[in-house]
């Protein structure tokens, strides 16, 4: 286990169209820490909702050069994570943890 809490790991849910869409077959989608893994991010998920996890699936989306002002800077690099959950399970996340 890493030295993060749940909360640390767990950052947000991903509220878009395309994971409302994934919501419809059991996944539910957030933002998580860089440097959490796979198992971390699967024991956060079952240790906050109470459920158990499927699958975790992870990507990173690289941050955008952006100008301004004329001086160049970096957005910061997100982690997201699709989890997966065993038929019959779901999550609410419009209501508070």
């Amino acid at each position: 286990m890493s030295k993060f809490t749940n909360y640390d790991i767990i950052r947000s849910p991903v509220v878009t169209e395309k994971s409302t869409l994934a919501s419809e077959h059991g996944q539910v989608v957030f933002d998580v820490a860089i440097e959490a893994t796979k198992a971390d991010i699967k024991a956060a998920v079952e240790g906050l909702f109470s459920v158990k996890v499927k699958a975790v699936n992870t990507l990173v989306r690289k941050g955008k050069t952006k100008r301004f002002r004329g001086f160049k800077g970096v957005r910061n690099d997100v982690k997201k994570a699709i989890v997966t959950l065993v038929d019959g399970q779901s999550i609410d996340i419009s209501t508070g943890v």
